[in-house]
């Protein structure tokens, strides 16, 4: 027995020591970290490539773009990215800096998607604008009674100059200075007030715009304030002898264009406005609140006509800082040729269905006005 046993034992083949389950796994686990290391690898390789090439070959859109002042090439290649110029910032920054792309320079480009990077690159060396530049041939519709913030708005969806642009612009102490220079008999009076929320509210005349190529931002607010001075210089004279600043009629005009439709209510809504600034009373405008609080709103409420901006002529008294919107001529006419002074109405209050407006001399009258008018208008 012992003998059998020993040649059984001695007649096997020596064989592989077997793996154990832990090994197994291990080996199973590098093997697919390896495959996947080598699909990445492939994967970031044809990423990458496709990132050195134009973002769209076909693209014919040019999109303007700010590089600001010191910006590094990482920070250019995120901006470049933001505004689809390239694919991938990261594969920029180390594009120009494997190809010694020294020296991008900041300042306002057109690019477009077409572009290769080293050709987006290379226009980076050579410099940008010092202000936005329009691309292509466009225009802007300013209408009567928009604000800045409304214009804003427009020139962002129908230029390459974005509204944060534009409404910097409109903060633009330096440009408002040379402006006022350049009109004096227009500016002065707005330049000289206290707490203006814009200098050129109101200054912006209502007309349709051609923005041509190679327009900047400046020059296209140039063409409005031009236009609202050529429209008021044959009322300056007028202005001063009725011993008003420009500043106030637009500001009255403003009023005026957004409470009365027609020509014969805008001037006796005129006189109301002028008959209580004579009279030490505030205005009492919606228009003038909604202003104030930044947006229009249904129902006005205590908390809002309660507001403590300058704006607010339901609580201060006078004209305020200065106009609530760009008027017409039709509203400027209207404030210079007020009618019905005489008659002493104070109050006004409309029938919001057929667009008739009622008139009274004392707040009695006013509010009885308004209580047989309140289920009309509400």
């Amino acid at each position: 027995m012992d003998n059998d046993n020993n040649d059984k034992r001695t007649s096997r083949q020596p064989g592989k020591k077997k793996m154990s389950t832990g090994q197994k796994i291990i080996t199973g686990v590098v093997s697919i970290l390896v495959v996947l290391l080598i699909i990445s690898g492939v994967v970031f390789y044809h990423y990458f490539q496709s990132a050195l090439k134009p973002l769209d070959p076909k693209s014919s859109e040019v999109v303007q773009v700010d590089i600001p002042m010191g910006a590094s090439s990482k920070r250019i290649g995120s901006i470049l990215q933001d505004k689809k110029i390239v694919k991938n910032g990261s594969v920029f920054n180390y594009y120009v800096k494997s190809h010694n792309y020294s020296d991008l320079r900041a300042g306002y480009y057109q690019l477009n998607a077409s572009m290769t990077l080293n050709q987006v690159a290379k226009r980076l060396q050579q410099g940008g604008t010092s202000e936005p530049i329009q691309s292509r041939k466009g225009k802007v519709l300013v209408q009567e009674g928009a604000g800045i913030a409304d214009i804003a708005n427009k020139i962002s969806t129908t230029t390459d100059f974005s509204k944060a642009e534009f409404l910097s612009l409109m903060k633009d102490q330096t440009y408002m200075k040379a402006l006022e220079k350049q009109y004096p008999a227009l500016l002065s009076s707005s330049m000289a007030t206290k707490q203006v929320r814009y200098h050129l509210e109101g200054y912006l005349y209502p007309a349709t715009y051609i923005v041509n190529k190679h327009m900047s931002l400046k020059q296209l607010v140039n063409q409005m304030v031009a236009h609202t001075n050529d429209e008021l210089t044959p009322y300056y004279k007028k202005i001063k002898k009725q011993k008003l600043t420009v500043q106030q009629v637009l500001t009255l005009s403003s009023l005026v264009e957004r409470e009365g439709v027609s020509q014969a209510y805008r001037r006796q809504i005129a006189g109301v406005f002028l008959n209580r600034i004579d009279q030490g009373m505030p205005l009492q405008s919606d228009v003038a609140v909604e202003y104030a609080i930044g947006h229009h709103k249904q129902h006005l409420s205590t908390k809002d006509l309660q507001s403590n901006s300058p704006y607010n002529l339901y609580k201060f008294a006078g004209y305020g800082p200065g106009p609530f919107n760009n008027p017409s001529m039709s509203a400027i006419q209207a404030v210079l040729n007020p009618s019905k002074r005489s008659q002493g109405y104070l109050y006004f209050v409309a029938n919001t269905k057929s667009g008739k407006i009622y008139f009274s001399k004392t707040l009695a009258q006013h509010n009885k006005r308004v209580s047989s008018l309140s289920k009309v208008n509400n």
